[in-house]
């Protein structure tokens, strides 16, 4: 436990890491335990606003299951071991494969919670690169790399992303969101749902396009119940209105754009009339829709996981940003516009850069093309199963469950009980660790530090706040650990002292800041640089000269935050273009030969006959984040939230009940779940939750064991992705369901 006293009752301010909110904590600790969670109300960005997940970080800190001591397999089970003899473990183990296999024999995977953790975000990068091989793979193949890839294409960066002004809009079409139930994604916005409240109240609209009324459809205007994967269809077709007449007048922006008129020509065939029979909707409601939008005095289109995790992913994504350049608001206040974080490298004078491609590597089995860096995870199975030069042995994962987060997850759980050797970096014992031959527990939450460095970049609202450790963790921090494994990996074996890594970190930063025109850095020494603030610990040395040389210049730094635990308001986003523009062309190039190529695709697709399947979408909850929440009894507890969601007319056709159990099929598994019938979804389409599963033998989550669910990744297609970024298709999977027993 905490080696800190806490004696007497002592409130403390951080930020929530659990999902993309960043929601403003108020933590009272009394005798060392936490005794109440609320949203703090001076925060300035969420001003009070809370969801039950933030409420229960100190549930998450003091479950009894949560691994405090490294675990070192013997035979089928775990012994506990000292940090020395885990390290001394994985050595042998990583040094075994290497010296049998080669290094491209070794892989990584990484998940969703290293993108709220600091430390993370900049220590698995040297680890990475010491591993020297190939075979990365992340969570972001699994739901946002559509986005990453079209922003990419269209501004020359896979992390510049324009979000939606959600303060000062007018128009919001969002599409497969449920920030209600999400809090956001890939827009970070704490109190998501009165923001939108707040649209409505200034007579602002917001028109919601999801296959399930959800708690934001019923919030909106108006909602429309579209057929899920074809989002983009309905989107190319706003496109097609909004050009009908010929390219837009877009003022200013117009000496931004690079091939306007290639667009309009390719948007032709996506005619209301043409798309209507494949979304669902019809070709008036189109027509309107896109009217609406350009008429309105500011408007913007935002849509996350269900238009990324389909077969037109990357086209979904690409033609949300299109539609609301072509109605006018792009890069304006209330339209879309491009967050800048305080620890950002500030725009540059001149825009332009080398831009962005993909496919600079490809994997062995399939020949998926890279991205960013990464492979796509649903080809991970068969990296692990074929046989011959680089085929997996040995994986490392971090902060990752992919047994039941990534496409068919039946398949991947026994390739992975085959490998050489496994080490996981995990708080848990899980679906997945319980694989790994050494596991490594970083701290807990309240025991580090935290700075959204992954996530200020989509903020609608720019602003900077840091938390300190709450509590002292009994081993090391997480960055020394990931630095451990990185001079392990590159063969120094384990006693090899992390400080290398921190100073190989600080002086490449001081050198980039310092030789950056734009930063107020620029042109010290670099070792005077890094000097400055020796007194703190490697990442947070790190954070502290990403602030000074950041793009609000020296007036922030780590010291400032500090003195500030409710944060530092930076201001509302400003126009940004075309400082902010990395393409060759210092432009924003709308036709890339990727996205011409995935219209054509989307053509052909358009002039088939409309699908009739039966298909599968995912979905959230408020009290849920992927799987790694479902050990807190607080936030399982009730009726049970792992059930298939069926449309009247549906059950009926499968002879169905309420309260049945049915059995849902696929073309890789199937799996069994409670019915609810209801009108909330369209018919055609099915609904279950994504990462629920908790029924494997040999894991340590009690009350995530009582409340297992199924998982709905055994249904998931690895066949199935988005071409121009690898990222699986979960949502849309041909399905059929039948009784599979009698009503429960």
């Amino acid at each position: 436990m905490s080696q800190i006293s806490h004696s007497s009752k002592q409130t403390h301010y951080r930020t929530c890491p659990i999902c993309e909110a960043t929601c403003g904590l108020a933590i009272d600790v009394v005798d060392n335990e936490v005794s109440r969670i609320r949203g703090d109300d001076q925060d300035v960005f969420s001003k009070g606003f809370v969801c039950p997940k933030g409420t229960n970080l100190g549930a998450l800190h003091q479950d009894t299951d949560r691994l405090r001591t490294p675990l070192i397999k013997q035979g089928e089970s775990f012994t506990e071991a000292s940090w020395e003899e885990a390290f001394e473990a994985v050595d042998r183990g990583l040094q075994r494969v290497i010296d049998t296999h080669g290094r491209q024999a070794l892989a990584a995977y990484l998940g969703n919670p290293n993108a709220h953790n600091f430390e993370s975000s900049l220590y698995t990068r040297p680890l990475l690169k010491s591993l020297g091989t190939r075979n990365i793979f992340s969570a972001s193949t699994v739901d946002q790399m559509p986005r990453h890839v079209s922003s990419g294409l269209l501004y020359g960066s896979p992390t510049t992303i324009p979000v939606p002004d959600l303060d000062r809009t007018a128009y919001l079409l969002m599409l497969g969101a449920n920030p209600f139930e999400s809090n956001g994604s890939l827009c970070t916005a704490p109190d998501f749902p009165g923001r939108m409240r707040r649209i409505q109240q200034r007579g602002g609209r917001i028109v919601v396009v999801d296959p399930r009324r959800t708690r934001t459809a019923e919030a909106a205007d108006e909602h429309l119940p579209i057929r899920p994967g074809t989002d983009v269809f309905f989107l190319l077709s706003l496109a097609r209105v909004l050009t009908r007449a010929g390219a837009p007048q877009l003022d200013e922006l117009e000496a931004h754009l690079q091939d306007l008129e290639l667009l309009v020509q390719a948007l032709e065939p996506f005619e209301p009339q043409n798309v209507a029979p494949h979304t669902g909707l019809d070709a008036s409601t189109i027509e309107r829709i896109a009217l609406e939008l350009s008429q309105a005095e500011s408007g913007a289109v935002y849509g996350r996981i269900g238009v990324n995790t389909v077969e037109f992913g990357t086209l979904s994504s690409w033609a949300a940003d299109v539609v609301t350049l072509l109605a006018g608001h792009f890069d304006r206040p209330g339209g879309l516009l491009f967050s800048l974080p305080a620890h950002a490298r500030p725009d540059p004078e001149k825009p332009g850069g080398r831009g962005f491609r993909t496919g600079r590597f490809h994997s062995r089995v399939k020949n998926r093309p890279e991205v960013m860096g990464e492979l796509p995870v649903a080809t991970l199975s068969d990296e692990l199963e074929t046989p011959g030069e680089g085929q997996i042995r040995g994986l490392l994962t971090v902060a990752g469950n992919p047994v039941l987060s990534t496409p068919n997850g039946g398949r991947l759980d026994p390739a992975l009980a085959k490998l050489d050797f496994m080490v996981s970096v995990d708080i848990y014992l899980n679906e997945t660790t319980r694989h790994a031959d050494v596991i490594l527990p970083p701290p807990s939450a309240l025991e580090r530090g935290h700075y959204d460095i992954g996530l200020y970049g989509f903020a609608v609202h720019q602003v900077a706040n840091y938390s300190p450790p709450i509590f002292d963790a009994d081993g090391p921090s997480e960055s020394e650990i990931l630095a451990r494994l990185a001079l392990i990996a590159s063969g120094q074996g384990p006693h090899a002292d992390p400080a290398q890594i921190d100073r190989l970190l600080l002086q490449g930063m001081a050198e980039a800041a310092v030789a950056n025109p734009s930063s107020s850095l620029y042109g010290q020494d670099p070792e005077s640089v890094v000097a400055a603030d020796s007194g703190r610990s490697g990442a947070e040395h790190l954070l502290d000269l990403m602030l000074r040389g950041g793009a609000y210049g020296d007036r922030l730094s780590l010291d400032y935050l500090e003195e500030n635990p409710h944060g530092i308001d930076l201001g509302a986003m400003t126009p940004r273009i075309p400082q902010c523009l990395k393409t060759p062309s210092g432009r924003i190039e709308l036709m890339p030969k990727i996205i011409a190529s995935e219209i054509e695709r989307a053509q052909a697709a358009i002039e088939a006959s409309p699908s009739k399947d039966l298909v599968l979408i995912g979905r959230r909850h408020v009290r849920s984040n992927n799987s790694w929440l479902h050990n807190i009894e607080k936030l399982v507890k009730g009726r049970p939230r792992c059930t298939l969601l069926v449309h009247p007319e549906d059950a009926e056709r499968a002879g169905l009940s309420d309260g049945q159990t049915a059995r849902i099929r696929s073309r890789v598994g199937s799996v069994e779940a409670p019915v609810e019938v209801t009108e909330s979804i369209r018919e055609g389409v099915v609904s279950l939750p994504h990462g629920w599963g908790h029924s494997h033998q040999g894991i340590r989550m009690a009350v995530a064991k009582r409340h297992a669910g199924v998982n709905s990744n055994l249904l998931t297609d690895e066949a199935l992705y988005d071409p121009p970024s690898g990222n699986a298709v979960l949502n849309g999977i041909p399905v059929a369901i039948e009784p599979a027993g009698p009503r429960a």
